[in-house]
C-alpha cells in the first residue's frame, strides 16, 4: 500500500522577508595564559569565506559584510590559495594607488589587484599552535604587524591545508581589551559607508 502525501500549502513571499541566519555564539573570555586554540577560528568547525580573484572589490566588501569577516581567502577553482584580501586592503590606500598607477575607476579594480599573494603570506604550524598560549598569539601578531595569522597543518598526502585563523578583532573581543597589531581594524559601519559611495 502506497502512502499518499498532500502538497504543503504555499503563498507568495511578502515584501521585507529576510533570510534567517544563525545567532552568532558569544565567544568566551580568555586570558593571555589560555591555550592559543581557544582564540583560533577552527576551519573544521567554521567554513572559510572564499572569493574568486576576478571579483570586483565592491563585491568583495559586500561578501565581508554579509559573512561578518574582515578577510577573504582568494582561491582558484581547486580551492588553492592564491592570496588573502582584507578590509584594510579594500578601504585603505591600495585602491587609490591602483587607480593612480593604472587608471580606471574603483569599479575596475579586482581582488587580484589588491590581495596579498600567497608567496608573501606567512603561516603558523598547527603543531606549534597546539602548545602555544594566547599571549604567544598576541606577540606574533604584534611582531608581524598584522591583523590576521593563518595556521596550517598537513593533510593525508602531506599538503599544507589552512586549519585555522587568528584575528586581532577576535582577540580583542575575547580579551576584552584593545590589541595592537598592525593597522587598526575597520568596523562594518565604515565598510558599509564605503560601499554607499
Amino acid at each position: 500500500m502506497q502512502t499518499r502525501y498532500a502538497p504543503i500549502t504555499s503563498r507568495r513571499m511578502r515584501p521585507g522577508t529576510i533570510v534567517r541566519q544563525p545567532v552568532l555564539e558569544t565567544t568566551p573570555p580568555v586570558l593571555p595564559g589560555d591555550p592559543a586554540t581557544s582564540v583560533m577560528s577552527d576551519l573544521r568547525q567554521i567554513p572559510a569565506v572564499l572569493v574568486d580573484p576576478d571579483v570586483d572589490i565592491e563585491a568583495a566588501m559586500r561578501i565581508m559584510i554579509r559573512r561578518n569577516v574582515r578577510s577573504l581567502f582568494v582561491v582558484n577553482v581547486d580551492n588553492e590559495i592564491l592570496g588573502l584580501i582584507t578590509a584594510t586592503d579594500l578601504l585603505g590606500e591600495k585602491p587609490m594607488q591602483h587607480v593612480a598607477r593604472y587608471g580606471g575607476g574603483r569599479s575596475d579594480i579586482r581582488v587580484r589587484d589588491l590581495m596579498t599573494p600567497h608567496a608573501r603570506l606567512e603561516v603558523l604550524l598547527m603543531t606549534e599552535v597546539e602548545h602555544a598560549r594566547v599571549g604567544h598569539v598576541l606577540a606574533t601578531l604584534s611582531l608581524a604587524g598584522r591583523q590576521h595569522a593563518m595556521v596550517v597543518e598537513a593533510d593525508e598526502q602531506g599538503h599544507d591545508v589552512v586549519r585555522g585563523v587568528f584575528s586581532a578583532s577576535q582577540l580583542e573581543k575575547q580579551l576584552g581589551q584593545p590589541v595592537s597589531a598592525g593597522a587598526p581594524a575597520r568596523t562594518f559601519a565604515e565598510i558599509e559607508a564605503a560601499l554607499a559611495r
